[in-house]
């Protein structure tokens, strides 16, 4: 084994070539349709479920400054994806950067970091999804038995329950439902989503309006009753507060577990090579989606602890729940719908990004290329993929505890950030002159920024979630030296 090649690059004017060839995506999305893409991906699970824990248990009311450091992190990152996807619009996002930059071992770090975003991110969502439906179901006097109403198994407490259900039947219905979407083709799966986003921003925005009569000044304090920081290191507490189980507590802890409610962002990236004009389109759909959604957290989260004290916030369904507590159960009906809604395209956009990240990598010889790389000859979607990725997010939210893997999909993103970000940074030395639709302001402060709050941010997720990442990490370097070396088409070619 030739160790340099491990680390060799894919030249910028090869990919650009490759872009003009057979079996590429149809272009129909414009900047609308990506923004969509990217408010789908973002506003959902994110809102509806994760801000009541994070808030009672980890920031309280401090959440809404956990939200701007989530946000500013995202912020310089996306400029980062931005300047990329004007620079090289095909399918694969960071993946595709990395190996221009970076080279092929670090390619596949990435690309298979991805895939457990996406997936896990989308099984996560189903598993959520799940119990949002089943709640809109208990009004309209329709119960699912104990045996199909949740996964086989949960984590709590720091361990694992056996629940005696067979398996979470909503949850896989909805992702048989969301890849049958997904096949049948992008332009199909956009309208659907431009149909849930629109019902999803119109219960976000009655939140913000009708919950703003009901704020109480009184409930923000204490501002901040886990304190400001959060740090650990692999397990080693650094500075704040810790829960009963040793986990960080505090502000900067609330933004790293948070930053789940971000994840998707960057999935207007992977639809890159589906963009009308990418060099245009994408910028601004990753960099308007990004603001406008980070906008919409900080008012919700505001409206949420101003009318409910921290401490009494509901855990699995924070904003529904304190408009109960007000006297507005009526409230609680629509924005429970409307957090179905608003979860479905957020499993949308995950598990139509998962398959582009595949495509890419099968195109360049890593994962089988006959399975990954096959376009449908009607549809033009990368069925094959798809329906693969829907088998294992079925399987994830079926059976698994989602639970234990949710801050595994935190860390996974945030170093597919640290990434990005280093990669411009590489790029403006290699490859000064190429042409840069979109160029990232203010470099080399920008994408440093961006390495530093992704590491913070890092830094303060509990220390299991390194040891997962390692472990998947691990199981995908077993795959790559064992299939993806020896078949890449760098080498192939030669």
């Amino acid at each position: 084994m030739n160790w340099r090649q491990l680390f060799e690059t894919k030249r910028l004017d090869l990919l650009l070539e490759e872009m003009k060839g057979d079996q590429r995506l149809k272009r129909t999305l414009g900047p609308i349709n990506l923004t969509a893409l990217g408010v789908g991906a973002v506003i959902g699970a994110g809102i509806f479920a994760a801000t009541g824990k994070a808030a009672h248990d980890v920031a309280g009311p401090a959440l809404m400054l956990s939200y701007v450091v989530a946000g500013l992190t995202c912020i310089f990152a996306a400029l980062c994806y931005a300047e990329f996807a004007s620079m090289a619009p095909v399918a694969g996002s960071a993946y595709t950067y990395a190996y221009v930059t970076l080279g092929e071992l670090f390619a596949w770090i990435i690309g298979w970091d991805l895939i457990l975003e996406y997936a896990v991110g989308a099984a996560t969502v189903a598993n959520s999804w799940s119990s949002y439906s089943q709640e809109v179901l208990k009004k309209l006097g329709i119960h699912l038995p104990d045996f199909l109403n949740r996964a086989t198994v949960i984590y709590h407490n720091e361990q694992y329950i056996l629940t005696g259900s067979w398996f979470n039947l909503p949850a896989v219905v909805i992702v048989a439902v969301i890849t049958a979407i997904l096949v049948k083709g992008i332009s199909e799966s956009a309208s659907f989503n431009a149909l849930m986003v629109f019902i999803k921003l119109a219960a976000v925005l009655f939140v913000i309006l009708v919950g703003a009569f009901y704020i109480q000044p009184s409930n923000w304090v204490p501002f901040a009753p886990y304190g400001w920081t959060g740090l650990n290191l692999f397990g080693c507490h650094i500075s704040g507060q810790v829960d009963a189980n040793g986990n960080p507590v505090g502000m900067l802890a609330g933004a790293a577990i948070i930053f789940f409610a971000y994840i998707g962002f960057d999935s207007v990236s992977t639809h890159a090579e589906e963009a009308k004009n990418p060099q245009r389109d994408v910028p601004i759909g990753i960099v308007a989606s990004l603001v406008l959604c980070t906008v919409l957290y900080i008012l919700v989260v505001a409206v949420l602890t101003g009318m409910v004290k921290y401490d009494k916030i509901n855990i699995d369904s924070g904003v529904s729940s304190a408009f109960h507590q007000v006297n507005l159960p009526w409230a609680e009906a629509i924005i429970a719908a409307a957090g179905v809604a608003g979860m479905t395209s957020v499993l949308l956009v995950m598990m139509l990004s998962a398959p582009r990240v595949f495509l890419a990598m099968a195109r360049d010889g890593l994962v089988p290329k006959a399975f990954f790389a096959e376009i449908h000859p009607r549809f033009q979607t990368p069925w094959k993929s798809t329906i693969a990725i829907g088998i294992f997010v079925a399987f994830l939210a079926g059976f698994l505890p989602i639970d234990a893997l949710l801050h595994l999909t935190n860390i996974g993103t945030l170093f597919a950030f640290v990434i990005v970000c280093a990669a411009v940074l590489i790029m403006r030395v290699t490859n000064p002159d190429a042409p840069r639709p979109f160029r990232c302001p203010l470099v080399p402060l920008i994408p440093i920024l961006g390495i530093l709050t992704c590491l913070l941010l890092m830094f303060s997720l509990p220390s299991a979630n390194w040891w997962r990442l390692f472990a998947w990490m691990g199981l995908g370097l077993v795959i790559y030296f064992g299939y993806g070396y020896k078949h890449s088409l760098l080498r192939v070619k030669r």
